[in-house]
């Protein structure tokens, strides 16, 4: 189950509209400030349409070459706009729907994105 950013400024639950994707970790790409990564539970190969972007340095989230450590998958990066990145990171955040943590106040939605 998915949350996602709603018109009325709630979270709602959402099922994913494709299956799960495989955990690609081992692609190469480190987890580095400005990189975009699936997010996922503790099942690696449980990540859907949710994302984060690195706001720092995360080598902690890289494949570390161990076989049972698994990463999180990079597959993009911020190539122009890392201040508004930079301001939503600094919102104060607390707990909404089934987040007892890190939402951002207010919500932050995203409008619009290119494939470059």
């Amino acid at each position: 189950i998915n949350a996602e950013y709603m018109g009325d400024k709630a979270l709602k639950h959402k099922m994913p509209a494709y299956g799960y994707v495989a955990n690609e970790s081992r692609n190469g790409l480190h987890n580095l400030r400005g990189t975009v990564a699936m997010a996922r539970t503790n099942n690696p190969d449980s990540a859907t349409s949710q994302f984060f972007i690195n706001t720092v340095d995360n080598g902690n989230l890289d494949w570390n070459g161990a076989q049972d450590n698994w990463g999180y998958t990079v597959f993009g990066k911020v190539v122009a706009g890392m201040d508004v990145v930079d301001a939503i990171g600094h919102l104060p955040t607390s707990g909404q729907g089934r987040f007892a943590s890190d939402v951002p106040t207010p919500l932050v939605g995203i409008s619009d994105v290119q494939v470059v």
